[in-house]
């Protein structure tokens, strides 16, 4: 299940033209299952209005004028209470001010106040405010209560100067939300080692074999170990995507590279999750110059390529021959088999020669799964004949899916 899933969270919205980002993040929080309301400033109403963010919760948004209502004592204190984090983006100076010195002088600040959940801001200001010394004294003192503070970016700003001012991007802010409330899941504590994408092997300088792989897949299950509590590496060849908040990326280009990584990573790790696409062969000799058209059609010799799940396999099974030189901590690992034909056969031949605890297979000749696509098909299977075929689900709850077999796994 998602760790958004019906989690209460108040979102304040400031007088910020950020505001627009504001309905942006409640719309994606609301499609991740979170339960949200919003509380407008005053001055937040002159940007946006609260029938914007009712329009993509579906739910309440409170202005001061419901401070003041029927309400009014009780208010404050029934959101602030029964929320599970506290988000205000855009947050501006004026407000981080107010947050800082204990003021409640709005129905924002004075739930602040009444909160016990924790609390995110994502500030949003013009030029030199936020560098001013009276602004970070007062994000100084709001994160030694143990606020957390994201941004804000540099960029372009309303009033034409450029700097740092800019809110942060909602997916950033969502990263961070899920990294907060996963932080006392399943996999606190442990560490989790998550390879993506397909590795490229050169042909000269130029040119190289890759596959089509987009990553998506191993990205998901980045973002799904996160919010388990996992502290997760992000092993990953070349992709579009943008790295998981709160995943440390180690970038690996080639099957050797990606080798290295796994196996450095992995000494201390609890878990590895093989989700990259790795070349099985690469070119025995790699030109030093780039290959022209006119010498000719150029013979390609193949070579195979390491076999990263092969290596850890026998580390595993191998006694240390050097202290800290072996994989002790690794108690799960995890492979992909992407089949065009012959599925479950093919998928249960390596999860017994690479001594796998589970393997998810799919086939990558489905047009709505497999590589570059958002959705996924896949059956899993495990060493005592179990199967479990899941239905066509976003790439998302698949990965929650195989890191809900994981935690039990490593409980």
């Amino acid at each position: 299940m998602s760790v958004f899933q019906d989690k209460q969270i108040l979102l304040g919205v400031t007088g910020s033209i950020a505001a627009y980002k504001a309905a942006d993040l409640a719309s994606k929080l609301t499609q991740e299952g979170a339960l949200v309301d919003v509380v407008l400033t005053s001055a937040g109403q002159n940007f946006i209005t609260p029938l914007t963010f009712q329009s993509v919760t579906g739910r309440r948004a409170y202005t001061d004028q419901d401070l003041w209502g029927n309400e009014a004592h009780v208010l404050h204190v029934g959101i602030g209470r029964s929320t599970d984090l506290l988000v205000i983006a855009p947050c501006t100076a004026d407000t981080i001010a107010k947050l800082a010195n204990g003021m409640a002088d709005n129905l924002l600040t004075v739930t602040a106040l009444a909160a016990q959940c924790p609390l995110l801001i994502a500030p949003a200001m013009d030029g030199g405010m936020f560098d001013h010394p009276a602004t970070q004294e007062n994000l100084a003192k709001l994160k030694e209560r143990g606020a957390v503070i994201v941004g804000p970016a540099q960029g372009h700003l309303a009033s034409g100067l450029s700097g740092i001012g800019r809110m942060v991007e909602p997916a950033e802010i969502l990263g961070h939300i899920r990294l907060l409330l996963g932080r006392k899941g399943k996999l606190a504590g442990k560490k989790v080692v998550v390879t993506a994408g397909g590795t490229q092997e050169p042909l000269d300088p130029v040119r190289v074999l890759t596959n089509r792989s987009s990553g998506k897949q191993g990205y998901a299950l980045a973002e799904a170990a996160l919010a388990s509590g996992a502290d997760v590496v992000l092993v990953t060849a070349p992709t579009a995507l943008s790295a998981p908040v709160g995943a440390r990326v180690v970038c690996a280009q080639s099957v050797n590279d990606m080798l290295d990584a796994v196996l450095t990573e992995c000494k201390d790790a609890d878990a590895l999750i093989m989700a990259a696409a790795v070349a099985d062969f690469r070119p025995k000799n790699v030109a030093s110059d780039k290959l022209k058209r006119r010498d000719g059609i150029p013979q390609v010799e193949l070579e195979a390529a390491p076999d990263i799940l092969k290596t850890v396999a026998a580390k595993r099974r191998r006694p240390e021959p050097v202290e800290g030189s072996g994989m002790k901590r690794l108690r799960v690992v995890v492979g992909f088999a992407a089949e065009s034909r012959d599925l479950l056969d093919n998928a249960s031949e390596k999860l017994e020669s690479k001594s796998l605890d589970f393997i998810a297979a799919n086939d990558i000749s489905a047009q709505d799964a497999g590589f570059g696509t958002d959705t996924n098909r896949v059956t899993l299977l495990f060493p005592d004949g179990k199967k479990e075929t899941l239905p066509l689900m976003s790439k998302s709850e698949v990965a929650e899916k195989i890191i809900e077999h994981i935690s039990d796994l490593l409980e």
